[in-house]
């Protein structure tokens, strides 16, 4: 779906949407991109505050600051993200994110032992998988967990108006990594916390990571209904 198609339906909309890790080159039109982020801004927020700052980059602003970040990487600086990124996960938590690591390296032939080849996939996460744009979304400093949730709404609000549209995308964590170097490169306030990161533009259906999927847990695992 492109240009002039209808928009689908929030039911297509919420079966298409999955993390796409490789993009065309041709960037999404200025147009379009307004009507997504107008869109994003119907999300609601705690007593409406709306605490999300998100700044979007494309052309050559966005491979600056992918060359940044990879060379940030190959030279060992470590990261500093503004949110601790650290923490591991337990139970079927860890046998979920394994399993989305089995599902995507499957996919692109990488073995688990094979170090350079994986450590070109991380980078890729730094280069935006070749997406010709990124959105940063940061919070104000003032705001905490609360408000945190406030962006986490807005960003699936965000990523389902992309899918509506056409537009493929992927959150990424790894764009929070370095965000010193990120707000440097955007002129952003070290008061304005970076959360996450989100690629987007035209999938690149002959890109091997693209043939990932994961699964997700049974309705009565993920909800408890109460009568």
């Amino acid at each position: 779906m492109r240009g002039d198609d209808p928009m689908m339906s929030l039911d297509e909309a919420l079966a298409r949407r999955r993390s796409v890790r490789g993009y065309r080159p041709d960037p999404v039109p200025d147009t379009t991109i307004r009507e997504i982020f107008s869109m994003a801004q119907a999300a609601p927020s705690n007593c409406n505050v709306q605490p999300w700052i998100s700044h979007v980059v494309s052309g050559e602003a966005l491979a600056r600051l992918g060359q940044a970040m990879v060379a940030a990487s190959q030279e060992g600086i470590a990261p500093d993200p503004d949110f601790r990124a650290d923490r591991g996960f337990e139970g079927v938590y860890r046998e979920r994110q394994i399993d989305a690591a089995v599902q995507l390296y499957g996919a692109m032939g990488i073995d688990r032992h094979d170090r350079p080849r994986r450590d070109w996939a991380y980078r890729r996460n730094l280069e935006f998988f070749g997406a010709p744009h990124a959105v940063f979304i940061f919070m104000p400093g003032a705001f905490e967990e609360r408000e945190a949730v406030d962006l986490g709404i807005y960003t699936q609000t965000l990523m389902l108006a992309m899918v509506s549209r056409g537009v493929s995308n992927c959150a990424q964590g790894a764009l929070s990594l370095y965000p010193s170097i990120i707000r440097e490169h955007l002129g952003v306030s070290a008061d304005n916390r970076l959360l996450l990161g989100i690629s987007f533009g035209y999938e690149d259906e002959t890109v091997a990571a693209n043939a990932a999927r994961t699964g997700r847990a049974p309705l009565d695992v993920a909800v408890r209904f109460h009568a």
